[in-house]
């Protein structure tokens, strides 16, 4: 049995009786019930969305889309909201317009609001010019995906983001022990971080045994967990660089919607990549 120092680091204590005092301690699930109900009244909006698809799908994406490049705008400069606000109606229209079109040489248009961000910006350019262009880019990956694979496909890219989300930060709060990544996001435990990957393993396994999809969806769902959790990861690097708690007050519980899509951004870049280098094609629901 391993031992751990207590909170002021002068005796330790066995990890059982630490485990204990963390699900005893109620400070450590005071936000709980808040975030449950948003994020329950986000889900249902987002899969009544997802169910629909079509425009209705797409809608809801460039929304998101837009309002998260504002959050990254106002964490750069917090006291100019409205250059913050063109680019994000400049994103929504570049992005609306990617969807309707559909030509791959209209992608070149994603790059217009992120220099164009950059080029208003004192600091942090390059920051805001990467971040704004995957935001873009995941958006426009997610509409094609739901378009291109069907309700099932997405679904299933959807459940292993939440399961990866909900079974980490449960573990990672009832269980504790070493920190992921400490300098990057200090709340995240490898407890968190494994039971995120284990979840998304299971549910790739369902899909195979409900829906005969192959068995490598297992380790593909694997790797989209780790790469939600990127995601994740980097917008807490973001934070922590601009010195913010979260990228806006929008939703209770959570933050922003970058605090809150930034694990999909990761999952919709992933299975992009793994698009092009021809993994997708292979998974059949």
């Amino acid at each position: 049995m391993t031992e751990q120092r207590d909170s002021k680091g002068d005796k330790p204590t066995e990890g059982v009786a630490v485990t204990a005092a963390a699900l005893a301690d109620p400070g450590r699930w005071s936000d709980l019930g808040v975030r449950m109900v948003s994020g329950a009244a986000m889900a249902l909006l987002g899969a009544l969305a997802v169910m629909m698809g079509g425009l209705w799908f797409q809608m809801l994406t460039v929304f998101v889309t837009a309002v998260m490049v504002w959050e990254l705008w106002m964490m750069i400069e917090p006291g100019k909201p409205t250059p913050g606000m063109l680019l994000a109606a400049l994103c929504a229209s570049v992005l609306s317009g990617q969807l309707s079109h559909g030509d791959n040489w209209v992608l070149l248009l994603f790059l217009v609001a992120p220099i164009a961000g950059a080029l208003m910006l004192r600091r942090e350019r390059a920051t805001f010019l990467a971040f704004a262009l995957g935001i873009e880019i995941a958006g426009w990956g997610l509409v094609t995906f739901r378009a291109e694979y069907g309700f099932q496909w997405l679904l299933w890219l959807i459940l292993v983001v939440i399961c990866t989300d909900v079974f980490g930060y449960v573990a990672g709060r009832a269980l504790g022990g070493p920190k992921f990544w400490p300098k990057v996001s200090p709340k995240k435990t490898w407890s968190g971080t494994s039971a995120g990957w284990v979840s998304a393993g299971v549910v790739g396994l369902a899909f195979v045994m409900l829906a005969d999809s192959p068995w490598h969806l297992v380790w593909i769902s694997m790797l989209l967990s780790f790469a939600s959790q990127m995601g994740d990861i980097a917008e807490s690097a973001l934070k922590r660089r601009m010195k913010v708690k979260d990228s806006s007050t929008l939703i209770p519980g959570h933050g922003g919607l970058f605090d809150r899509f930034d694990a999909m951004l990761g999952a919709s870049l992933f299975m992009l990549a793994a698009s092009a280098l021809g993994f997708i094609p292979g998974v059949h629901f």
